[in-house]
């Protein structure tokens, strides 16, 4: 059995879209765990084989590898297997399930997870890898039809709330969409509110540390923050990324991560970078890619809305986790009482959820910026049917214009839902507009809190998110 220290009785919602793709019947793939270092991909990993052996899998039948482990180098998979077969597993028809941690460490391991679902139909295979770029890179070209990758997001509020067992959690009806509370009728948009509000106390907490399972129950903040620094984003810049792609120059990479931790959010122009900065433009490029690749940050690009003109080419980039930015900058609980920067880690943290909420249905995801810069609707979610509009306004004043951007495209034809989030808990409502699609206001603990609770009804039940 799995001891209880490894196989944790809270489950992350993606614990359940795993278990469906490495035990489906028909469709057979290897499934690859990517998130970044300490987003629980490993505990995942041992919450499915409790699984398996609860479900009456023999201990034989299943073998575990961490890649991180050094006497594992100096054996290729193939041989590890042979091993587990011949000593361990035996002969037999019954089928054997894999687990191999960290894989990217392990020599030669794209070619050897082709030979091993191709050879062996009997085989169940998971892997887990933190460096994601070689992932795909080496991926491409043996792993077309083989395998599926599940990328692991940092805990939702949602599941922060769960993990620290907060008795505030709420008991809510299922089916609640947060992107279309303007059906709900005004008594029961009041009703969700009531329930919800007392979650509003746990929600900076959640913000200053907690998008990291391990670090979330913690009461030492500070030390939880350098344990951030130095355990996943200082070991991913120095460690896995240098080992794995041979980066030239460590430091220009943190003084690249460095700026976008400043500036989360805002729109990036590479040869500004790479002139502040002082390195090449194509410098920049390069480690922009490597560091989202590696989990590390988000790139949101323009989205055309109505056939309206955009500005073009200009992306804006957020780090992967609030909780990442504070502490890589050293902001301490200090920061809750800055308008300016609360604006900035409450949208990070938006973006980070609807990203996590909408991945199985491979939207754009995005942001508006009218031609000439002065209009502008901070995430849209582009569907082949139509636009989800999101506007953070994490401040007292939440007010807004006929002119402004998401109230014009409000009356849209294409707009299926347009959110504004707010700061304080009695902010809610349909505004007063007249568009075509209703605008509605939503806390912002409250909105992150609904987009879980709706992702894990999705994955529990693999039904698509709306």
């Amino acid at each position: 059995m799995v001891s209880k220290e490894l196989n944790k009785p809270v489950k992350r919602v993606a614990f359940y879209e795993i278990k469906k793709a490495l035990m489906h019947p028909q469709l057979r793939r290897v499934v690859f765990l990517s998130g970044a270092r300490r987003v629980g991909k490993t505990t995942i990993m041992y919450q499915v084989i409790g699984e398996l052996l609860n479900k009456g899998v023999p201990a034989r039948r299943i073998l575990y590898l961490s890649y991180d482990h050094p006497l594992l180098k100096f054996f290729d998979i193939g041989r590890l297997v042979e091993l587990f077969l011949n000593n361990v597993a035996g002969n037999g028809e019954d089928e054997l399930y894999l687990f191999f941690d960290e894989i990217q460490y392990a020599k030669d391991w794209d070619t050897w997870l082709k030979v091993l679902y191709d050879q062996n139909p009997r085989y169940r295979i998971m892997v887990t890898g933190s460096a994601t770029p070689i992932l795909s890179a080496r991926g491409i070209e043996s792993g077309v039809g083989r395998w599926v990758t599940v990328k692991i997001p940092t805990l939702s509020f949602y599941e922060y709330m769960e993990l620290i067992g907060a008795p505030e959690k709420p008991s809510l009806r299922a089916g609640i969409k947060p992107t279309r509370l303007h059906y709900l009728d005004k008594g029961e948009l009041v009703n969700i509110m009531l329930l919800l509000s007392g979650l509003q106390r746990h929600f900076h907490r959640y913000l200053m540390i907690g998008g990291f399972p391990e670090l979330a129950l913690s009461d030492d903040t500070a030390f939880a923050q350098r344990i951030l620094r130095e355990d996943i984003a200082d070991k991913v810049l120095k460690r896995d990324l240098t080992a794995l792609f041979g980066t030239r120059n460590v430091n220009d990479l943190e003084k690249i991560f460095l700026y976008l931790c400043l500036h989360s959010g805002g729109i990036i122009v590479q040869e500004s970078i790479a002139k502040e900065l002082q390195i090449s433009r194509q410098t920049v490029a390069h480690y922009l890619s490597l560091l989202e690749q590696s989990n590390l940050v988000y790139i949101s690009n323009p989205v055309e809305v109505g056939g309206k003109k955009i500005l073009k080419g200009k992306p804006k980039v957020y780090i992967a986790d609030a909780a990442l930015r504070n502490a890589v900058l050293l902001l301490n609980e200090n920061v809750l009482s800055d308008p300016n920067e609360m604006g900035t880690i409450v949208e990070t943290a938006v973006f980070k959820h609807v990203v996590s909420f909408y991945y199985p249905v491979l939207p754009k995801i995005g942001y508006y910026r009218g031609k000439g810069g002065n209009k502008e609707v901070d995430i849209v979610v582009a569907f082949p049917k139509g636009r989800i509009l999101i506007e953070v306004k994490y401040r007292e004043d939440t007010s807004l214009k006929k002119n402004d951007a998401i109230v014009e495209l409000a009356n849209s034809t294409d707009t299926l839902g347009a959110v504004l989030v707010t700061r304080n808990a009695d902010d809610y409502g349909v505004l007063p507009f007249k568009t075509s699609t209703p605008i509605v206001k939503i806390p912002a603990f409250a909105f992150l809190y609904l987009l879980g609770l709706a992702e894990r009804e999705s994955k529990e039940g693999m039904a698509f998110p709306q």
